[in-house]
């Protein structure tokens, strides 16, 4: 017998599709609090990063050729 994993909006409740979705870490100021992860769909991650902005990617910097 197979089994199946389904995933689930932390934030809504509704599946969350093979291969979509984003996981939304919160990281506190105060390093006891710990940090908190969110499982959300594609559309909620959208709308939440609508409000915040673009980070940098850490590592190298790219050279033009």
């Amino acid at each position: 017998m197979a089994k199946k994993t389904v995933l689930l909006s932390d934030l809504s409740g509704a599946e969350i599709p093979e291969g979509r979705g984003a996981t939304v870490s919160i990281r506190f100021n105060d390093a006891r609090r710990g940090v908190i992860a969110l499982d959300v769909t594609d559309e909620e991650a959208e709308s939440m990063g609508a409000k915040g902005r673009k980070q940098a990617r850490r590592g190298r910097l790219s050279r033009p050729v």
